[in-house]
C-alpha cells in the first residue's frame, strides 16, 4: 500500500453569495479554473502526469451541471488526457473529492489526482436542484425537517444557549479579521481575475470584523417562525418527545455565510512527488464518513471523528488543530463537547461564519486552512470534519512531513 501525500492546496477568495458579490459575475467553472490553475502554476506541474482529477459540487444544475470538472480541466488548459469527476456529498463534498483521491493513490491504482470543489451560490441558487431528500414522504417518514431546525434542536438538547452561539460567531469573525490581517491566508489564496487580468477579488470579502454580542443580539432567529407557526418543531418529536420546546438560537449572523468559492489540492504517491520534483507538506492519516440519525442530522461530525481517530490510533487530545465546518456555530460547538476539546484548538483562523460556506468546496478549502495553520504554527496533526445534510459526517487527518 503505497501512502498519501498532500503536494499542495490553494483556494480562491470567498465571494458574498448574492448579486451585488464581487464573483457574481464569475461561472462557477472558471472559479474552479482558477484554482485548477493556482495549482498547477505554483507547482510548475506537468498536467499530463495526472491520472485524474475529482471535485465536489452540491447543486449540480443549469452552469454547475454536465460533470463541471471535467469542464473545469479544460477551462484551465490541463492535458486533454486528464480525465474528471464530479460528486456530491452534500456540505462535505469537497473533503469527499480530496479522500476519494487520497483512496485512489493510497490503493497504488493512480500516482497523482487533484481533488476539490466549487460552489457558485450566488449564480446557481442553493436547493435548485430539487431532489428525493426535499420529498414530503421523508417528513411524514423520519420526521426531517430544515437544516436551520435540526441546528435549534441539536442546541436545545446540549444546553448550548443564544450567548453560546452568538460569542463563537464573534470569535468566528475576529479570528478571521486578524488571519487576514497577519496573511495567514497569502499562502493559498489565488485572486480570481477576469478575461482581461484584471483582479476581480483577491481576498474573502463576507467578514465582519465589526461583530459584537450586541450587534448580534439585536438579530431575530431564523427558524422560529417556520418552526413553530408552521408546524415544523412538531415533526422532530417523532424522535425526539422528549423536547416539549426548541430553543431557536440561530440566525444570519451565527450560521455560514452564503458564497462563492473553489478549491483544488494536489495529492499524489511519494514516488510520484519525486518524480515530478516535488516536496510533500502532508500525509493523510485516516478518513471515515459515517451516517447518523437524520433528523437532528448535523451531529455526525463527533462519530467521523472518533472513527477517523480510532483508524489512526489516536485520541482526540492528540490532534494539535481542528477545523470544525461552522455550518451554524451549535455544531463545532457541540463537536467540542463530544471529543473534549477546547475551543483554543478549533478554526483557530476564523471559520465559515466569517468567511462562508461554498457548499462544494468547503471540505477541500478547510484541508488547506488547518495545514497552512499548522505550519505557521509548526504543529504536527490536523483534523477537519464537517456535517452533511441528511444525517452525515466526514473527518480526515492530516500529518506533516
Amino acid at each position: 500500500m503505497a501512502g498519501a501525500f498532500i503536494y499542495d492546496a490553494v483556494r480562491t477568495p470567498r465571494g458574498r453569495g448574492k448579486s451585488s458579490g464581487s464573483l457574481h459575475t464569475t461561472k462557477a467553472v472558471d472559479l474552479l479554473a482558477t484554482a485548477l490553475r493556482g495549482l498547477r502554476d505554483r507547482n510548475e506541474l506537468d498536467t499530463s502526469a495526472i491520472d485524474d482529477v475529482t471535485v465536489g459540487c452540491v447543486t449540480q444544475v443549469a452552469e454547475q451541471g454536465s460533470c463541471i470538472a471535467r469542464t473545469g480541466v479544460l477551462v484551465a488548459g490541463y492535458d486533454e488526457r486528464v480525465p474528471a469527476v464530479t460528486l456530491n456529498r452534500f456540505c462535505g463534498s469537497g473533503l469527499e473529492a480530496v479522500n476519494e483521491a487520497a483512496a485512489k493513490v493510497a490503493s497504488g491504482f493512480m500516482d497523482v489526482v487533484v481533488a476539490g470543489g466549487v460552489e457558485s451560490m450566488s449564480r446557481v441558487k442553493m436547493g435548485s436542484d430539487g431532489g428525493a431528500i426535499w420529498d414530503p414522504t421523508m417528513e411524514f417518514a423520519y420526521g426531517t425537517v430544515p437544516q436551520g431546525i435540526s441546528a435549534d434542536l441539536l442546541a436545545t438538547l446540549h444546553g448550548i444557549t443564544r450567548q453560546d452561539v452568538d460569542a463563537f460567531a464573534v470569535a468566528s469573525q475576529k479570528r478571521a479579521a486578524a488571519a487576514w490581517e497577519r496573511r495567514a491566508f497569502a499562502k493559498s489564496v489565488v485572486p480570481v481575475v477576469d478575461m482581461n487580468g484584471l483582479v476581480v477579488l483577491d481576498r474573502d470579502e463576507h467578514i465582519r470584523p465589526d461583530t459584537t454580542m450586541e450587534s448580534l443580539a439585536k438579530l431575530s432567529p431564523s427558524f422560529e417562525m417556520m418552526g413553530r407557526n408552521f408546524g415544523l418543531d412538531a415533526l422532530t418529536k417523532k424522535r425526539y418527545p422528549q423536547v416539549e420546546h426548541i430553543d431557536h438560537v440561530h440566525h444570519a449572523g451565527n450560521a455560514s455565510g452564503i458564497v462563492d468559492g473553489a478549491a483544488a489540492v494536489l495529492v499524489g504517491n511519494e514516488d510520484a512527488g519525486k518524480r515530478l520534483g516535488l516536496k510533500p507538506r502532508a500525509r493523510i492519516r485516516a478518513m471515515a464518513s459515517i451516517g447518523d440519525e437524520p433528523v437532528i442530522m448535523l451531529s455526525a461530525t463527533v462519530p467521523a471523528s472518533q472513527r477517523a481517530l480510532q483508524k489512526a490510533g489516536m485520541k482526540a487530545s492528540d490532534i494539535d488543530l481542528y477545523e470544525i465546518n461552522e455550518a451554524f456555530a451549535a455544531v463545532p460547538l457541540y463537536t467540542m463537547q463530544g471529543l473534549g476539546i477546547d475551543h483554543d484548538k478549533v478554526n483557530v483562523d476564523g471559520g465559515a461564519i466569517a468567511m462562508g460556506h461554498p457548499l462544494g468546496a468547503t471540505g477541500a478549502i478547510l484541508l488547506g486552512t488547518v495545514l497552512d495553520a499548522l505550519e505557521a504554527r509548526d504543529l504536527s496533526t490536523g483534523l477537519v470534519t464537517l456535517c452533511i445534510g441528511g444525517g452525515m459526517g466526514i473527518a480526515t487527518i492530516i500529518e506533516r512531513v
